[in-house]
């Protein structure tokens, strides 16, 4: 009886204690802002029980004895503990003193960046919203260290060219970039309003993301709602002007004549001008040309929120045309967002993000022998704008830049649409899995409209029958991701999360459609928005065919541990294995790691008052590349034959590029080495030590011509043939501080450094090049080459010029004569030819620097930053030598007789070696230009509570406003941006200045 009444009493007591144990839950929010907390860390207290807060602040810990302690502790906010009394428990916590932390987006996930081991750069919506980009790589340029953003043309809607710690391959060198998870190419299609914050990967932690992920990553995250949240409205809204920042210094009309006479006569020549006191300051084509033009963009969003849901869209337009061309030079976006996430059950989550694009850009001739700055330049300023140009002494490819601008009818058009949805579902206590699918679909469109045109005798630029040529293509790509991941805390002291994943992604890319119209009868008819033309007769036509289709499949996984919030360690191994190799060369292993040690949370630092953050971090990891075209491992027939049957010539199929089988993966190796510094919670200083060697870049190296790949459509086979090295120094400064109760200021400064070098090229000659100068003269003034800068020019050195006629009969030039350009004869023959040719500038900028300044006083705000770029030549291309082109107005510094000049030659019709590419014609690119100026007003709190807003802000914005260069061209931050070939400047479309006023409204 008496064990009965124990056994019974022992089952109540147990039953009493199951009953003490509650499965608590709850949400993390900001005390200020009532916005959620990812992140935060929930742990039991002296167990190891714990879980970490997802995106929406939410948090579950099972079987939680009742009376225990919950720690709820995160970087910048105050740790509070809270007794187990109930199962929903929701904590605000107070920023503390010293909020160092924010979230940083990496790979399949998020990290506290206090936790963060790699190169991690982050733009939150802030700085975005100070900068008022018209594209989203403009708010990064000057911003981040190690990151040049470099532009390709001014023109609306044109790309710009973004290198992430140098060019490391002579291939494609763009950073892979998602937006919300989802892959894009064009960053054009990207509203700045709907960004939320910009985090840069630049080191081996990039690894994560597999091949497409050697230059780097870009992440952008749009802005989303939060749960249990009213309708919050947002209106953006700017309207402004652009106008040229430059103007080449040209003759007028008098001082072209005298020079021309003077160039004519030098040579036994008859002068051209016989009565030039009657010319006047004629024509300046370039104010003819150059037009101020509008920009405009509206931009409205909301977010909501409910117990389960979030949900949020935003449409925005935006509008800009060209200061050159006007309408015909112009681009216009439209784009429609919508976020979607709920809760499908207590631990499975839906998170979805859908936008569609649409862009149109009409565009002119630019950057190069035609465009029509190129031909504003060069035109004579004798004519006038209804003159066509004559053809002797100005080349047959100098026209009327008015009379082009009016003729050309250009325009692409593109549809996009893209999503990413995505399912995750919590499961026993640590793990969690998710899979989802992103995807772009794309429709370019493009007409070519050339209408019969006159535009001078023997003109390669006249039309003798009106043309339309249209195409479209269709561009789809898909990624899936599935992947299981694993996170605990154990004993308090480790933290352990791992990653297990697969991803499959492919890229295709159909020719739909690619026509052409011939009529003796078109005619156009065009309003702002498109273009249609009536014709009668169809020439050719083709079918649709594939223009490419890439795949790839990985498996990935990733394990990082944290050792009492001191020690962290990050290890990645991927499999990747791409289409664009052969079967034996398809896979490849990629592993990465990185290191960090937060010597802030030691006991010998815990008296350093001052010290908020020191954190030591490295890396280093090995990131295939397959950036190549697809199928160069095979032969196919889509090359171009002409083949004899009788005799008749037909047109048909050939090889195309020759195939090489043994292509292989071109292999990065990035080193990083970094500190972090906090101290009195107002300086923040970031610096790093980076390496990054490239072997077996895919070239397409120097073979014989006995292969035959001169027929249209072959092309030199692929090889691995190449090592390049990037190294240098990366530092950046912030200091923020406050001055009483009104006055808030905060000032950035970083400075990268670059050396870029090649260490092998492996063809017959050791060289690869490309660049072409002046006109049918040289095509090789670029090169790849062995112990030099990829890219680098390569030309005659110079020793001034020539002063008398006994210098020249002294000299390895003895057809030259007094004004002349004395050139070096480096290898001492007595001949100046091509074997004297050698290094004479370096197209990529060795120092790049960012300074930004920003203040708020009471309801003013005020905002400027800087960005500068030293260390690289650019090539002066944009003149046309011939003898009555016009000239800019530094040939009135000419050599005139002995003693006149040392630098600028003299002027004649003559043939003589000036024209020859040489350092004459290199100039250096460095400058610092002021890219952004911004001043703001802000309705008060006051005055806010009675009109119903929640912000009300005017601005008056400048973007590009001041550039201080002795470069002589439009715009010393142009290239193409080919890593053999760049910076040379034939007439680039310059950046305009942009003048703005907008509005921010939030109710």
């Amino acid at each position: 009886m008496r064990k009965l009444i124990i056994l019974i009493s022992f089952t109540f007591v147990s039953l009493g204690l199951m009953s003490q144990n509650l499965n608590v839950r709850g949400v993390v929010t900001d005390g200020l802002t009532g916005e959620t907390l990812l992140g935060v860390n929930v742990i039991v207290k002296n167990s190891s029980k714990g879980d970490v807060t997802d995106f929406d602040g939410n948090y579950k810990i099972s079987s939680v004895p009742k009376g225990s302690i919950l720690v709820f502790s995160y970087l910048g906010y105050k740790t509070i503990e809270v007794a187990v009394d109930k199962e929903v428990i929701n904590v605000a916590l107070e920023e503390s003193s010293e909020k160092l932390d924010e979230i940083v987006v990496v790979g399949y996930g998020t990290q506290r960046k206090k936790e963060v081991t790699g190169a991690v750069s982050v733009l939150g919506s802030e700085t975005i919203e100070r900068l008022k980009p018209t594209r989203i790589e403009q708010a990064i340029q000057g911003q981040v260290a190690g990151v040049n953003i470099t532009s390709s043309s001014g023109a609306p809607g044109a790309g710009l060219n973004i290198r992430i710690r140098g060019v490391s391959t002579n291939g494609d060198s763009r950073p892979l970039i998602l937006l919300d998870g989802s892959v894009i190419e064009d960053l054009s299609v990207v509203n700045p309003s709907d960004v939320e914050s910009i985090n840069i990967l630049k080191d081996a932690t990039a690894g994560i993301y597999g091949v497409r992920a050697a230059n780097g990553v870009i992440l952008i995250t749009t802005k989303s709602g939060r749960k249990e949240t009213d309708f919050k409205y947002n209106l953006n809204i700017y309207t402004g002007i652009q106008t040229t920042t430059r103007k080449i210094p040209l003759l007028n009309a008098t001082e072209y004549a005298l020079l021309a006479n003077e160039a004519f006569a030098a040579n036994g020549d008859p002068i051209p001008f016989a009565n030039v006191n009657s010319i006047g300051l004629g024509t300046n084509w370039q104010d003819e040309v150059f037009k101020t033009a509008p920009i405009r963009e509206v931009n409205f969003s909301f977010t909501k929120g409910t117990e389960k849901s979030t949900y949020g869209a935003s449409i925005s337009g935006f509008d800009q045309r060209g200061i050159v061309g006007l309408e015909k030079s112009r681009f216009n976006r439209r784009t429609v967002k919508f976020d979607f996430n709920t809760d499908i059950l207590e631990n499975l989550k839906l998170t979805t993000s859908t936008f569609y694009f649409n862009t149109n850009r009409f565009s002119l001739a630019e950057s190069g022998l035609g465009s029509v700055l190129f031909n504003a330049l060069n035109m004579p300023a004798n004519l006038l704008p209804t003159d066509q140009a004559p053809t002797t002494g100005v080349g047959i490819e100098v026209i009327n830049p008015l009379d082009q601008v009016e003729n050309t009818h250009n325009r692409t058009w593109v549809n996009k649409i893209s999503g990413n949805y995505a399912l995750n579902y919590k499961f026993l206590d640590y793990f969690s899995a998710q899979s989802g699918i992103q995807f772009n679909h794309a429709m370019e469109n493009t007409e070519f409209y050339f209408p019969k045109v006159d535009y001078g005798s023997a003109k390669v630029f006249n039309i003798l029958e009106p043309v339309l040529d249209k195409s479209r293509s269709q561009f789809t790509d898909y990624t899936f991701d599935a992947f299981i991941k694993y996170e605990r805390i154990f004993n308090e002291d480790h933290d352990v999360k791992v990653l297990l994943g697969t991803s499959v992604f492919q890229t295709t890319r159909i020719n739909e459609l690619n026509t052409r119209y011939l009529s003796n009868t078109a005619t156009h008819l065009r309003d702002a928005t498109r273009l249609r033309v009536i014709r009668n007769n169809l020439v050719e036509g083709r079918i649709p065919r594939l223009g490419y289709d890439v795949r790839l499949q990985s498996f990935f996984t990733r394990v990082q541990y944290n050792y009492k919030g001191k020690y962290i360690f990050s290890g990645v191994l991927r499999r990747d294995g791409s289409s664009v190799f052969g079967p034996e060369n398809r896979f490849g292993y990629f592993p990465s790691a990185s290191i960090g040690w937060l010597a802030s949370e030691e006991s010998f630092t815990e008296n350093l008052d001052f010290l908020d953050l020191l954190k030591v971090r490295a890396s280093y990891g090995v990131i295939g590349n397959d950036r190549i075209a697809a199928n160069r491992f095979l032969s196919l027939l889509d090359g171009e034959g002409a083949y004899v049957f009788g005799n008749t010539i037909f047109t048909g199929l050939a090889i195309g590029p020759v195939a090489n089988p043994e292509i292989r993966w071109e292999k990065q190796k990035p080193f990083d080495v970094g500190i972090d510094i906090g101290i009195f919670n107002k300086i923040d200083i970031t610096a790093d030590y980076y390496y990054k060697k490239t072997e077996d870049l895919l070239v397409n190296p120097e073979t014989s011509q006995l292969l035959g790949v001169t027929a249209p459509g072959s092309l030199l086979p692929l090889v691995n043939a190449g090592d390049v090295e990037n190294q240098g120094f990366e530092f950046s400064i912030s200091y923020k501080d406050k001055i009483g109760e009104d006055f808030n200021f905060n000032v950035n400064y970083n400075l990268a450094t670059l050396q870029n070098k090649v260490l092998f090229v492996g063809s017959d000659t050791g060289v690869l090049f490309a660049g072409s100068f002046g006109v049918g003269q040289e095509n090789d003034i670029s090169r790849m080459e062995e112990g030099f800068p990829i890219g680098y020019f390569y030309g005659l050195q110079t020793d001034g010029l020539f002063q008398t006629q006994s210098e020249v009969n002294s000299s390895s030039q003895p057809n030259a004569a007094p004004g002349d350009i004395r050139f070096i004869d480096r290898n001492q023959d007595g001949v100046i030819d091509d074997n004297d040719r050698t290094n004479i500038g370096d197209p990529i900028p060795t120092l790049t620097m960012g300074l930004s300044f920003s203040f708020d006083y009471k309801q003013f705000d005020f905002s400027a930053y800087a960005f500068a770029s030293f260390g690289n030549e650019i090539v002066r291309n944009y003149e046309r030598t011939t003898p009555l082109t016009n000239r800019t107005v530094y040939d009135l510094d000419r050599w005139t007789g002995p003693g006149t000049s040392n630098t600028v030659p003299r002027v004649t019709t003559g043939a003589t070696t000036n024209t020859l590419f040489s350092d004459y014609y290199l100039e250096s690119g460095d400058f610092i230009r002021i890219q952004n100026v911004q001043f703001g007003y802000s309705l008060s709190d006051n005055a806010l509570s009675s009109s119903g807003f929640d912000k009300f802000r005017i601005y008056l914005s400048g973007n590009n406003l001041f550039t201080f260069t002795k470069y002589r061209g439009f715009d010393p931050s142009a290239t193409s941006g080919n890593p053999i070939g760049g910076g040379i400047d034939q007439g680039f479309y310059p950046v305009p200045r942009a003048i703005l006023l907008g509005l921010n409204v939030q109710f």
